[in-house]
């Protein structure tokens, strides 16, 4: 089996060393360049290209947004983002993704070494699912997933199952979609193309906390219908869509005829937190029929239980296909299952969303 090749571009020593010894510490990976800057890499890189790039955003001489426009427009190739985790760098962060990285590896500001240290079956998972990204498919403006890995737990640590009683038809409808690598792009997609009198959407994207609000904000921006970070207590309303907090999940509630959600903190649930299988669950268990759940591009299983359980309580449910993934692996997982009602492309998902709409309309 041939080995993943890596180029780390990064002007810190110290990450460079932490990260070169955490990858060739893997079998399956091999580094051939630890570079300071950009202009470092593209010499070595025409020599011998790479088949993923860790990238850092702020490096002298070139930024990492420029030349990732660079090997996008020239050669696309999986890049992953090692990023610090703040506000600002968030924000500077979508921006590098929006030039078609496939995903975020966060470092603190303090205890770098250690983190790094800490973090290598991480980093070592992001590259592994960068090598298998379709690259093609990211290239457009819009960001791509973060992928953090974690102890795995499933959705039980955090909320129970349903006891299997129907739930009673309401005229309030939602919409569950659970996505990670590539999920950002696939987003801006969907809910760019729906209109404002689109049904009320709830949303589980794999992402850290502080991006998710700029994130949020961006897609607002994009938008006819309203798109926010969730909060506590938020109502479900039509022509909006609630995007989990990053490092929170996010559960939803009735309350008579109304939705509302719930933000709270608790264990990763398939290593991730907001966890798509904690939200789907939710939706089996207080909404049912009144339902439809979306599986969309994402590496792992995250959300296949959940959009089963969905299934089974009455919600239509739907998986994206293979070709227009990012990453085939959250959806295949649901369709092993036999969870997902229909498989259709990405370019498909707002008019399915709508049509919806329309048939509930119609009952």
């Amino acid at each position: 089996m041939n080995k993943i090749n890596v180029m780390i571009v990064d002007d810190s020593a110290v990450v460079r060393q932490v990260l070169q010894g955490a990858l060739s510490g893997d079998p399956g990976i091999a580094v051939i360049g630890a570079v300071a800057d950009p202009i470092f890499a593209m010499q070595r890189m025409a020599l011998h290209w790479p088949d993923v790039i860790i990238l850092d955003v702020e490096m002298p001489r070139m930024d990492g947004i420029t030349f990732l426009k660079k090997i996008m427009a020239e050669r696309p190739t999986p890049v992953v983002i090692c990023s610090t985790l703040t506000e600002k760098g968030a924000e500077t962060t979508l921006q590098a993704l929006e030039a078609g990285a496939v995903t975020i590896v966060t470092k603190p500001k303090m205890g770098l070494k250690t983190f790094l240290q800490d973090a290598a079956s991480d980093i070592i998972h992001a590259v592994k699912a960068a090598a298998r990204a379709n690259v093609s498919n990211l290239r457009t403006k819009s960001p791509s997933a973060v992928l953090p890995v974690r102890p795995k737990y499933n959705a039980d640590a955090v909320i129970p199952q349903s006891s299997g009683q129907a739930m009673t038809k309401t005229t309030e409808r939602i919409v569950a979609i659970g996505t990670s690598t590539g999920g950002t792009q696939a987003l801006e997609q969907v809910l760019s193309a729906l209109p404002r009198n689109a049904p009320g959407i709830v949303v589980v994207q794999h992402m850290p906390e502080k991006f998710t609000a700029s994130f949020a904000e961006r897609l607002n921006s994009l938008c006819e219908i309203i798109v926010k970070e969730a909060s506590n207590n938020d109502r479900v309303l039509p022509g909006q869509a609630l995007i989990a907090p990053g490092g929170k999940h996010l559960l939803i509630k009735r309350s008579g005829a109304y939705y509302h959600v719930e933000v709270m903190d608790g264990p990763l649930v398939n290593r991730h937190k907001p966890s798509v299988d904690v939200l789907f669950r939710s939706v089996a268990k207080f909404a049912g029929k009144n339902a439809v759940g979306f599986i969309l591009t994402g590496m792992g299983d995250d959300g296949a239980k959940g959009l089963k359980e969905m299934q089974d309580a009455g919600a239509a449910t739907v998986a994206q296909d293979e070709k227009s993934c990012v990453v085939f692996g959250m959806p295949k997982e649901a369709i092993a299952l036999g969870a997902a009602d229909k498989i259709m492309p990405l370019q498909q998902v707002a008019s399915e969303i709508m049509r919806y709409a329309h048939l509930c309309d119609e009952k």
